[in-house]
């Protein structure tokens, strides 16, 4: 198996088209939280941009979707590109600090967010909620939208609700609580700047 080059720039563009959906997506990791997204999905929409600036990733997102049908496609496409941009960005992962957490709290909700950029692609999602819907979305989407990014960059995340009522407030817990842990893990640690994150040797 190959192994990834090195990405000083630690930037990534990714295009992906298929017959549900068409994306192009820009991402800096080292950024100051700017985002230009459209996804034709309003609320989508929002969470990314908030998901940009808490992680401090400059974000570029242009995607069209048959969102006339449903809300998915566009939702997990996203997040497999998402992931690939993450993980090109990153190139051989040499020097990051691999594992992030974060915990947040917004409103009446606390959403915990732990990831491990190890390789090793799982999720375990624990999101109950007395309502799933805000307007026409649907929260199960974030689910849906977590496992994606999850799978494509080969990211161990898990992603817990320890508590929440209102659908808006758990899905901006989650996404800013994403943001912020994925931020610390690409962060460069200064004191091993040079080395890979594991006693394997690759990740």
């Amino acid at each position: 198996m190959a192994k990834a080059k090195a990405n000083p720039q630690r930037v990534a563009k990714v295009s992906r088209k298929t017959a549900e959906t068409d994306i192009v997506l820009t991402l800096a990791l080292d950024g100051r939280g700017q985002a230009a997204i459209d996804t034709g999905v309003p609320f989508f929409d929002h969470m990314l941009t908030l998901f940009a600036k808490h992680g401090l990733f400059d974000l570029s997102i242009k995607a069209k979707g048959d969102v006339d049908v449903d809300y998915h496609h566009t939702v997990e496409d996203v997040g497999l590109v998402l992931g690939t941009a993450f993980k090109q960005a990153l190139g051989d992962k040499t020097g990051i600090r691999r594992y992030g957490f974060f915990i947040l709290p917004m409103d009446e909700s606390l959403a915990r967010v732990v990831v491990d950029l190890g390789g090793r692609p799982h999720l375990v999602y624990r999101v109950e909620a007395p309502s799933m819907f805000v307007r026409d979305f649907n929260l199960v989407l974030v689910k849906e939208f977590c496992r994606a990014l999850s799978n494509s960059l080969g990211a161990n995340l898990h992603v817990q609700l320890v508590y929440g009522e209102e659908p808006h407030h758990v899905a901006e817990a989650i996404f800013k609580g994403l943001a912020r842990a994925l931020d610390v893990a690409t962060q460069i640690e200064p004191r091993a700047a040079d080395q890979l994150p594991s006693t394997k040797g690759e990740l």
